[in-house]
């Protein structure tokens, strides 16, 4: 199977990829990770995705769909796979289907955990980060003992410029600009399956896995 997970910043991707990566002994395929690998091991595709990235451009549609194909063939995907951080955009889930399609193979699931914005917007400000021991706290989820300061080390804790709520509002924007299209191209296609990613983790997984099933 080929499933797809669609999610907004802050809803839970990365949480539920790893619970149905083990549970249904399925690979998670992250289309970053899978560009960051090539490019390392220097195979002719990481070559050519090397050389847009070095000129600070963006690599090709054409050119990640080779490296997902290429992929799909690895003897570890034989349960299936789980394919996130692409597609982005319509015309690159467009793009995705046809070279799929030219291989006698198609998109079976997309799941998509709906989070509100409120919600996705408080889970990605507001993190916290020790600068001595790395150790990560949020201000309104897991808060230290001590504003400000470690519970682990005591040392300084800090906000990155990426986890403060103008960023996080501006990340929520783009979400909705790019991919949201994407939902309602798979909702139009019959494979799309939404869940509410606020539920409980047990909840939002329960309800991944009747879809699946």
């Amino acid at each position: 199977m080929i499933i797809i997970l669609i999610g907004g910043p802050g809803a839970g991707k990365g949480t539920q990829s790893e619970i149905l990566e083990e549970q249904l002994q399925m690979v998670h395929v992250s289309s970053g990770d899978l560009l960051r690998d090539h490019v390392k091991r220097g195979t002719e595709l990481g070559k050519a995705a090397d050389k847009y990235m070095s000129e600070g451009k963006l690599v090709p549609d054409k050119l990640v769909i080779d490296m997902i194909e290429d992929r799909l063939l690895a003897p570890d995907t034989e349960h299936g796979v789980l394919l996130d951080g692409f597609p982005r955009t319509e015309p690159q889930a467009r793009a995705l289907d046809d070279a799929l399609d030219l291989k006698g193979r198609a998109v079976n699931m997309v799941l998509y955990i709906n989070v509100d914005d409120e919600t996705m917007i408080d889970r990605i400000s507001g993190r916290l980060m020790c600068r001595k021991c790395g150790h990560i706290f949020h201000e309104k989820f897991m808060p230290p003992k001590v504003p400000g300061v470690c519970d682990e080390c005591g040392s300084e804790l800090y906000q990155r410029e990426d986890d403060t709520r103008e960023t996080a509002i501006k990340r929520v924007a783009s979400f909705h600009q790019q991919t949201k299209p994407i939902v309602e191209y798979y909702r139009s296609r019959g494979v799309l399956c939404e869940v509410d990613g606020s539920k409980p983790v047990e909840e939002v997984t329960s309800y991944l896995l009747s879809c699946l099933r």
